[in-house]
């Protein structure tokens, strides 16, 4: 496959405040990377680097073997983007505003009509078009800005939270689209939501605190993902040697006061075993605890089981 986006040590101060440090990444043509973070991990600073819209403190872009620094006309012409907030002109319709961007673009004039139906078909906005967007609704907004980065047809398509503030159906319709484009494009897809990942993307890359903690498929993210975690109390002190045995658990990490924290596989639940197992061997069950996993926890999973 095409290597389309290769960046390299990317980074990005705003005076003494890293936003993004030493990012390394690809993206290949066929590709749909999630790139997942919380809010503030630094997933905006890197989409705007990507687009050109933000020059990095150091590091550099190649776009389809063009160098985004030196040589970023040539490279923008195979990128597409949609930032966070769409960039309409909400006083004119859908049509007009298309026909715009086309123009922008440097579609020739007697390809505009084909480039500008193309765009509305694939973004379902044909019913839509001679509508003023200012009267349309949030979810067809964001159609008509994906149809913007895409109405060039280009290699690359960046989309930065897509379907933030969408309804449930707006998003599936969303997410349809997106792995649509994803046969015949290479996208990034910046999102803060794991499920929207899992839902469209081939590839996951993960960003926590300005720098870069893992690239996987979807396949090998889900199986990193197939964990849960206990909290146990005992009143005596545990063998850790024979629960550690016990078919379904992963890790088990010690704590004050005789209790443990036991990371397991959900298709092979321990509990039960764990369960009996202290009760027989009297160490007198005191807690037993599932704990609610946050994003800070899928993290940590996801890093542990790549060291």
């Amino acid at each position: 496959m095409a290597i389309l986006i290769n960046a390299e040590h990317l980074s990005r101060y705003y005076s003494k405040h890293c936003a993004i440090k030493d990012v390394n990444f690809t993206l290949a043509q066929g590709e749909v990377l999630g790139f997942l973070g919380p809010n503030g991990a630094g997933k905006t600073t890197t989409m705007q680097i990507l687009s050109g819209n933000l020059a990095p403190s150091s590091g550099h872009v190649e776009i389809n073997g063009y160098d985004l620094q030196v040589q970023p006309k040539s490279a923008k012409r195979s990128l597409g983007y949609l930032p966070d907030t769409p960039p309409l002109y909400k006083d004119l319709s859908t049509q007009e505003f298309l026909y715009y961007c086309a123009q922008l673009h440097g579609i020739p004039n007697k390809a505009i009509s084909l480039a500008v139906i193309k765009a509305q078909e694939r973004c379902g906005l044909m019913s839509v078009s001679h509508q003023l967007i200012a009267n349309l609704s949030k979810g067809y907004q964001q159609r008509i800005g994906i149809a913007q980065a895409i109405i060039h047809d280009p290699d690359v398509i960046i989309l930065d939270e897509p379907t933030v503030g969408l309804d449930p159906l707006q998003i599936k319709e969303i997410r349809g689209l997106i792995g649509e484009l994803g046969r015949d494009h290479g996208i990034i897809l910046s999102t803060h939501t794991l499920s929207e990942v899992q839902a469209v993307c081939t590839h996951v890359q993960i960003i926590h605190q300005g720098q870069l903690i893992l690239k996987e498929s979807i396949s090998d993210l889900n199986r990193h993902m197939d964990t849960g975690n206990l909290l146990i109390s005992t009143r005596l002190k545990p063998d850790l040697t024979v629960l550690s045995a016990l078919a379904g658990v992963i890790n088990i990490e010690t704590m004050p006061d005789h209790k443990i924290k036991v990371a397991y596989r959900l298709t092979d639940n321990p509990t039960q075993r764990l369960i009996e197992t202290i009760i027989s061997s009297g160490w007198e069950l005191q807690e037993l605890t599932p704990l609610k996993r946050s994003m800070e926890d899928i993290f940590i999973t996801l890093t542990q089981a790549n060291n």
